[in-house]
């Protein structure tokens, strides 16, 4: 029987969202992410499909109603599709989103969309060629648009594109990039750079402010605040005539601690009750020590609410990661 109140912590937050990553591993090597010298987790210590799976059962046992699969790029793991389709047929599971560079939809939209997927967010920081390779080190801006054509094909509604600006590389393109989500159709969000990894950049010098960004959209577009959620952190601003919401994800400037409402699981079983710090629960041993016996996991679930901080503890001081993992470890 379904518990939907279980999932509190120490705050009166309830968590009813999860984001789980089912690989460290991806076609891409985007600045902000990971550093050109990143060395991924052996395949020995990734969890199987399988043991995802009981994952997903056991917070969606726990009442959450919503799990944001991620990577890495999680369209890179064999089987995915499949997984996928497991976790979208559980009872009290609302809904399954992905998070993905896109890479890989054009051959994968049709399938994700009959293994019921419900939305993707895709990552697309410029529309220039030359840009995107320098920002995804290895990236084809080309092979992503076909993805988003193939992804609208398969009639995906619900497509939302990320975005991260930074300061001297790609900070101009705001307003085009807002262009193009309305010309496809599309809704957007502009995510401030976060200080995870040790990355090849000084982030204090490539830093774009969400309030510098609005300011600079609203000289070039009429724009209206928006009190629609979609479950996450965004602040979303409507444009009018137009089917497409501007959103705004702040860690930095807007701090959304107080509505914090998710827990996130890597591809080694650690869950993390913060993005920003360091405290983890490692949930493989409970999977693999008692594998037919989820108390242990939810137990272990249970546990990781105490020690969900009030916050993240971003702040502006952004020449050192505030931690060291790095963004693709836990699927951001």
């Amino acid at each position: 029987m379904m518990d939907t109140s279980q999932l509190v912590d120490g705050y009166g937050r309830k968590v009813d969202y999860l984001r789980l990553s089912i690989t460290d591993r991806c076609d891409f090597r985007c600045v902000y992410c990971m550093s050109d010298k990143i060395k991924f987790v052996s395949h020995e210590d990734v969890l199987s499909l399988e043991e995802y799976l009981r994952i997903v059962k056991a917070f969606v046992s726990m009442g959450v109603t919503k799990v944001r699969v991620t990577g890495g790029e999680p369209l890179m793991r064999k089987n995915a599709v499949w997984f996928l389709s497991q976790i979208s047929q559980l009872p009290g599971l609302n809904e399954v989103v992905i998070t993905t560079n896109g890479s890989q939809l054009e051959h994968q939209a049709y399938s994700l969309k009959q293994a019921g997927v419900s939305r993707l967010n895709i990552s697309l920081d410029s529309l220039d060629n030359e840009r995107f390779r320098k920002i995804t080190r290895v990236g084809d801006i080309e092979k992503v648009l076909r993805g988003i054509a193939a992804a609208k094909k398969a009639g995906f509604d619900k497509i939302k594109l990320n975005t991260i600006l930074m300061q001297g590389i790609n900070d101009d393109e705001s307003t085009r990039l807002v262009l193009f989500a309305i010309r496809e159709g599309l809704d957007i969000s502009f995510i401030e750079e976060m200080p995870l990894g040790q990355v090849g950049h000084d982030r204090a010098l490539t830093y774009v402010s969400n309030e510098s960004t609005l300011t600079a959209l609203k000289a070039n577009f009429n724009m209206i605040r928006s009190a629609e959620k979609t479950g996450g952190p965004a602040q979303y601003w409507q444009i009018p005539g137009t089917s497409t919401k501007v959103g705004f994800i702040s860690p930095h400037s807007h701090n959304f601690c107080d509505t914090c409402n998710r827990l996130r699981v890597s591809c080694k079983g650690e869950l993390y009750p913060c993005l920003g710090q360091e405290g983890k629960v490692d949930l493989a041993y409970s999977i693999r020590q008692f594998p037919d016996d989820d108390s242990h996991l939810k137990a272990a679930i249970l546990n990781s609410l105490k020690s969900k901080p009030a916050g993240h503890n971003f702040g502006m001081e952004l020449s050192s990661p505030a931690v060291i993992r790095f963004m693709s470890h836990t699927g951001g």
